[in-house]
């Protein structure tokens, strides 16, 4: 076939005569000359947005067939890019290259207001809001803001009741993911952070937070009214009673209240004997 020359004038961002050519990265023309009629064809599919390549298994369209393809594997279930380090699959090749960053520790995106630096480009625009403080999400229903919108999405479900996570094990149902995955620690017994001190082991990480506490001899707790410290929150609440007199556990036999709940618990087992 006769090499036909024909020109491309439409107004577009970025000349490559590849798959980025429909990329944006500076407003400028292009004036690109083809020598075959089925370049120019599927370049000019990429101008007016024409999708002919329908997926058969969902119906979703798409303007090229290598996107068709690339999007296939999603029912197929197919991922030919494998980790040499891992072993872990993905359906794109930039995925696979994304990942290798784990293991090579590349960071190539920098915050220019901390220098901290990031694998992905997406973790650098969520760490831009902590310099930023916008919090341009906001719940309908209470007006709390939130700087992403996974995060608005995972506070929804206080409002809406929704727990999809269920656990396999006791049938119950969790709102987030994560929830779901630390009370599974009940039944597999897994305590995953070991105190280097003593080697005591814990479910939570708040937990060995907590603990580490007793090791330091960290009492960031202080009295106002008597000036004693404590390790933890809760043992500081319970000492300010003392001083309140607040007595919140209540005793339905005889009336009685008191300061602790274990007191309130000794109450009962002595009057049960008696």
């Amino acid at each position: 076939m006769t090499p036909i020359a024909i020109s491309c004038s439409q107004e577009i961002s970025s000349l490559h005569l590849n798959s980025s050519h429909d990329q944006i990265q500076e407003d400028i023309k292009c004036e690109a000359s083809f020598t075959q009629e089925t370049v120019l064809q599927s370049l000019q599919s990429l101008h007016t947005r024409e999708k002919s390549h329908h997926c058969s298994h969902c119906g979703k369209s798409f303007n090229r067939q290598s996107h068709l393809l690339t999007h296939e594997r999603v029912h197929t279930g197919e991922r030919p890019y494998q980790c040499s380090q891992c072993g872990k699959s993905f359906t794109q090749r930039s995925n696979l290259h994304l990942h290798q960053r784990i293991h090579t520790g590349e960071k190539p995106h920098h915050c220019s207001e901390c220098g901290k630096s990031f694998t992905l480009r997406s973790h650098l625009r969520m760490h831009h809001v902590v310099h930023t403080r916008e919090r341009p999400y906001q719940c309908s229903q209470c007006g709390n803001s939130f700087s992403q919108p996974n995060h608005l999405r995972l506070h929804q479900r206080i409002h809406t009741g929704e727990k999809p996570y269920l656990c396999s094990e006791c049938g119950k149902t969790f709102s987030q993911q994560s929830h779901l995955r630390i009370h599974q620690r009940v039944h597999t017994g897994e305590k995953p952070y070991r105190c280097s001190q003593c080697g005591r082991s814990f479910t939570h990480q708040s937990h060995l937070q907590r603990h580490q506490l007793i090791h330091s001899g960290v009492k960031p707790y202080h009295c106002l009214h008597c000036g004693k410290s404590f390790t933890h929150g809760s043992t500081f609440q319970a000492h300010q009673r003392i001083h309140t007199g607040e007595k919140p556990y209540y005793c339905s036999g005889c009336g009685r209240n008191f300061t602790y709940l274990s007191n309130l618990q000794r109450h009962k087992c002595t009057s049960q004997v008696m």
